[in-house]
């Protein structure tokens, strides 16, 4: 990943003299390096006199939602789930004080491995027997996740925890008709069909949102997952939404219609989507009957998410960009295409 020298949303002094007080081992002088920056959170390596290595990680400078950026949220989900199988960073500390950064923080041990954003970093720094082992990795992580017991490990007050997709539908449908550029009847007729069928919900699991390779740290030696990132929309409902997640951004060389153009998947030795759904459903012994449903409906998500983005990059609440904004507007019919070739097959 690329690191750039950078201490904007960093209050040096302070910073350095709460991490003196309140990270065990950690000796000033501190050297901060961001590493991932944007309208997300943004991450910093920091890095002491010692040679010792750790993450902070605060909410973005700017359109800061407070409910889309809380830190003591990701910071109580790691902290959770540490003792558990499920690979995350040991947490460290966390500041709620915003007289010490202008916003809470929290810190984390840092963990050497590679992120897989593309296929292209999959190509360059896995051999094909480690992006097989990282594919297999990488599920049964998920199903480790969803195995959690949300109550034992102490995030039975995280979220609502009855009516997941009936929630994420009205969330969603909601926010794509306030951004919408366009009318995409696909979206609106995919939508009326999922709400119509949804199947029951049982006992509800930790649910990331966001899993992907690009959102681990996966050891390039083993191909083994060391570490699940980005808990920023984390919740509580029905775990099978992350499996839907997965095979809708699970590009595959064959597929005539790419969601995901670019995905890590692309590279040869990754499982493919059949062998996912059996690894899990082994793994995790649930019941996928369904799934169809659940890939549907994160396509559709997808495309609404991907049109928000859209919608807000043409509106200019962005900045300046030197992306080429069609390509947003090309996933956004990509998603909404395929979520209504799914639900075809079942509806």
């Amino acid at each position: 990943m690329e690191e750039r020298d950078s201490t904007r949303g960093i209050n040096v002094e302070a910073v350095t003299q709460w991490f003196a007080q309140h990270v065990a081992g950690a000796r000033p002088p501190l050297e901060f390096t961001l590493i991932a920056g944007g309208h997300s959170n943004l991450t910093y390596k920091v890095t002491d006199a010692a040679g010792g290595e750790f993450v902070l990680r605060r909410p973005p400078l700017s359109h800061v939602l407070a409910s889309a950026h809380d830190m003591g949220r990701e910071h109580k989900i790691i902290s959770a789930l540490w003792p558990t199988p499920v690979p995350v960073p040991q947490a460290l500390g966390f500041c709620s004080d915003p007289a010490v950064n202008g916003a809470p923080f929290y810190v984390m041990r840092f963990v050497h491995g590679v992120v897989l954003h593309d296929a292209a970093i999959a190509l360059r720094e896995l051999g094909e027997p480690q992006r097989r082992a990282a594919g297999e990795s990488f599920i049964d992580v998920l199903a480790d996740l969803h195995a959690a017991d949300v109550d034992a490990v102490g995030l039975g007050d995280l979220a609502k925890k009855e009516d997941y997709i009936l929630r994420q539908l009205k969330r969603w449908y909601g926010q794509y008709q306030q951004s919408k550029t366009r009318e995409l009847p696909a979206v609106d007729h995919v939508h009326d069909k999922l709400k119509a069928m949804i199947p029951p919900q049982g006992k509800a699991a930790v649910v990331h949102g966001d899993y992907r390779l690009g959102n681990c740290i996966t050891d390039p030696r083993t191909g083994r997952i060391l570490a699940v990132l980005d808990w920023e929309i984390c919740t509580l409902g029905d775990p099978l939404a992350d499996l839907g997640y997965v095979l809708a951004t699970w590009t595959q060389s064959t597929d005539p219609l790419a969601g995901t153009p670019g995905a890590p998947s692309l590279a040869p030795g990754f499982p493919n989507r059949e062998e996912v759904v059996e690894r899990y459903t082994r793994r995790s012994g649930r019941d996928v009957s369904k799934i169809d449903f659940y890939l549907a409906f994160s396509q559709w998500k997808s495309a609404c998410i991907v049109e928000g983005v859209y919608a807000r990059y043409l509106g200019g609440a962005l900045g300046k960009t030197d992306v080429d904004l069609s390509l947003f507007k090309q996933r956004t019919e990509n998603f909404a295409e395929l979520a209504a070739q799914t639900v075809a097959r079942f509806a």
